[in-house]
């Protein structure tokens, strides 16, 4: 890791100090805990599959309710770094963001059930597995989009992006729900699997875009 000068626009007098550029090999491990740590929130969701409350309980094992207290008590010691800064630092991006990790977690195990089961072909009809699998993809991408823009603070644009994601699981919810409990067939299990997932994701955003409305009225 090295130290960067830099004359770009937005400079401060910290950004000067402790500005940093990181080199492939420490970007190309980042994302690598990003990943273990999508499987890790997969790993205790699963286990907490039966229970109401599992998307506060995998919350409380990550430790996702504390991060919140250590990041105002690290800004407000923020003009008292010492000379280990440097060696200790990590950036915060996107993928650091619990609502990120969550949306991403629980999609992939949405996604790689689905892709099993469009990977045989005659199990569900070709313009279902089509049409499902597009409503997944455009719901994870907006959704993925309104976390972009919680974390650049544009909170209205966060709840357009998420109503868009949220017409997008209504639209899978309706397509799973359109005789597919009828019987045994492989389309009915994937629906018990996916329903729960399904409307977890939809709390987790409405939640988020509550405390968005939160914060614009509170302005």
């Amino acid at each position: 890791m090295t130290n960067q000068d830099h004359d770009g626009l937005f400079e401060s007098d910290g950004e000067e100090r402790h500005e940093l550029a990181w080199t492939e090999v420490e970007w190309e491990k980042y994302l690598a805990e990003h990943e273990a740590s999508v499987r890790d929130y997969l790993r205790h969701y699963d286990a907490l599959a039966g229970t109401s409350d599992r998307i506060d309980e995998v919350a409380r094992r990550l430790g996702w309710e504390t991060e919140a207290d250590d990041d105002s008590a690290e800004g407000a010691e923020a003009d008292g770094l010492d000379a280990s800064f440097d060696t200790e630092w990590e950036p915060y991006t996107l993928h650091r963001n619990p609502v990120y990790i969550a949306t991403k977690a629980i999609y992939l195990s949405l996604v790689a059930n689905w892709e099993r089961i469009a990977s045989q072909p005659g199990r569900v009809p070709a313009v279902t597995v089509l049409a499902f699998q597009g409503a997944l993809y455009r719901g994870r991408e907006n959704a993925l989009q309104a976390v972009q823009a919680l974390d650049l603070g544009d909170y209205v644009l966060a709840i357009c992006f998420f109503k868009r994601a949220l017409r997008e699981v209504n639209d899978s919810l309706a397509r799973l729900g359109a005789g597919a409990a009828a019987d045994g067939s492989v389309l009915a299990r994937y629906r018990e699997f996916a329903l729960p997932r399904l409307f977890d994701l939809r709390e987790i955003w409405l939640r988020v875009m509550a405390e968005c409305r939160g914060v614009n009225d509170g302005e």
